[in-house]
């Protein structure tokens, strides 16, 4: 039994993702911390919101443990529902807007979600989800960036903004389940990764010290916040410094630009695809980029030739590849400014609170050059599978996590990933990276985007093809493409077959979907 003394020492120490919007407010308590839409909050106002969201979900039921799924376009109510969740011990699970209401009900089964909260959007898909059995036992609406929470749900975000503002005292070991962030990977089903208040804190303390944030940062999120990048690279960061954040739901180019001018934005992350977007945006050279100075991507490596666009472009900016998955909390390596040529293509080296290997099937390390899989050691990793003991052993076999992601490691410790473990091409009996050949394509300056897959093949089973979108004004064609790959490439490297397209799927953090192009190819 623990003593008085004991429980008020611990909550004395306390330390949780809830703990860091409150000292922000404290140090910073008149400075502008959230701007979304006509919604401008100080730290005071938006710690203020916070503690008065977390009074009414405890008042509404929900406790310690218990789970609340939120499936919402970013808005201000996200981010306040974000850390009120954190501040009562209650368990953040952020859903994936693009599903179907049987995936949603998924979800919602899986994780035992006690609360549904939804964006406006969303109401009608949250609604079908649990109208066919989950343990969703009350449901929250929340507002867009433009648009008041609905009345279909049994609670409405604006009437929860309302009397005791005094922070609840809620004893939380840092080790407590934070959240749960569901990942497909390569299998059918998604996998609910387990997050502590310990392993995200960390992570945060990893990006602000390789990102080389500050306090004096003005950041945009316009990616989406259920996704760990978005809300766990940067909106919490943001919160911990004591940032500027400007909100935004919508990712356009023509958006995000009007944005980063009026808002004077000095730090922006999106993957290349977003920052391809701008770059060909006609409105792109009328924008002032003055106070933009900090630029982030993931997801995927940027080509070459849009890293010398942008040098060229936006002379001040200094750009940053974040490399990592969900169980990471999720960066575990960086590749810094200074490195963006002179190791082009590579996802950098260890986050400051992760240890990286690439090693082989016996775990041993691979030699310069060699392909292995990346595997980590690190205080940011998740603390297993939700219910699933099956997938934690098999991830951490050999007291490593396994990414699943194969990569090559250079002399001076710079990994590279080359694909992921289970998405390489095997045509012919011979290993295809399709990183290489769609850096190859690239070089192409009639290229806007590729994206190289496998698919079916009578004689090679698997065949390389070659997916690409051509810039506006553009023209190649099929044979121009694979000459130009054979003249860069080893013959069973080279496409078999090029598809050219409109544009390529994408999911809303603006990850390319190639399963979906696999899928909808092989048909």
């Amino acid at each position: 039994m623990q003593s008085d003394l004991e429980s008020e020492i611990q909550f004395a120490r306390q330390h949780n993702i809830g703990d860091i919007l409150r000292r922000s407010a404290v140090r910073l308590p008149d400075k502008i911390a959230i701007i979304c839409g006509q919604t401008e909050w100080t730290y005071k106002e938006f710690d203020t919101a916070c503690n008065q969201l977390a009074r009414h979900l405890l008042a509404s039921g929900i406790s310690a443990g218990d789970k609340i799924a939120v499936i919402a376009r970013n808005s201000h109510g996200f981010a306040v529902i974000r850390f009120a969740i954190a501040r009562i011990g209650a368990v953040l699970v952020p859903i994936n807007f693009m599903l179907n209401a049987n995936e949603v009900r998924y979800i919602l089964n899986s994780s035992r979600s006690k609360m549904l909260a939804l964006g406006p959007e969303f109401i009608d898909i949250g609604l079908e989800a649990i109208s066919k059995g989950t343990d969703v036992e009350i449901t929250l609406g929340l507002p867009s960036e433009h648009q008041s929470s609905s009345l279909k749900t049994d609670l409405r975000f604006e009437g929860l903004l309302t009397g005791d503002a005094t922070a609840p005292k809620i004893h939380l070991d840092d080790r407590s389940l934070a959240q749960i962030v569901y990942t497909s990977g390569t299998e059918a089903m998604p996998k609910g990764a387990m997050l502590s208040h310990s392993a995200v804190l960390w992570q945060y303390t990893s990006c602000i010290i390789d990102g080389e944030m500050t306090t004096s940062d003005v950041m945009l999120h316009a990616l989406p916040l259920y996704h760990c990048a978005q809300l766990d690279v940067f909106l919490g960061p943001a919160v911990y410094l004591g940032m500027t954040s400007t909100i935004t739901s919508e990712p356009s180019p023509d958006n995000i630009l009007a944005l980063l001018e009026k808002r004077e934005i000095s730090s922006f992350f999106a993957p290349p695809s977003v920052w391809i977007s701008l770059l060909r945006s006609p409105l792109f050279d009328k924008t002032n980029f003055q106070k933009l100075e900090k630029g982030y991507y993931g997801a995927s490596i940027m080509p070459v030739e849009i890293l010398a666009e942008l040098q060229q472009r936006l002379p001040k900016l200094r750009l940053w590849n974040l490399y990592g998955q969900t169980e990471m909390a999720p960066v575990a390596t960086v590749l810094k400014p200074e490195d963006q040529f002179r190791k082009a293509g590579s996802a950098g080296t260890a986050a400051i609170n992760v240890e990286t290997r690439v090693v082989n099937d016996d775990m041993l390390d691979v030699k310069v050059g060699e392909v292995g899989e990346i595997v980590h050691r690190s205080p940011q990793l998740l603390t297993g599978y939700f219910e699933d003991p099956e997938r934690t052993a098999e991830a951490f076999e050999g007291g490593w996590f396994h990414s699943g992601d194969l990569a090559t490691i250079d002399e001076e410790g710079y990994i590279t990933v080359v694909d992921r473990k289970k998405d390489m091409i095997n045509t012919g009996g011979e290993n295809v990276a399709s990183r290489e050949v769609e850096e190859c394509i690239y070089l192409m300056p009639e290229i806007s985007e590729v994206a190289v897959i496998a698919l079916p093949h009578p004689q090679w089973i698997e065949a390389v093809t070659a997916v690409v979108t051509v810039k506006e004004g553009q023209n190649t064609t099929e044979e121009a493409i694979i000459k130009h790959c054979r003249e860069h490439l080893a013959g069973y490297k080279t496409p078999k077959r090029v598809i050219f397209q409109h544009s390529l799927p994408k999911n809303p953090s603006g990850k390319l979907l190639k399963r979906d192009l696999r899928a909808s190819l092989a048909k």
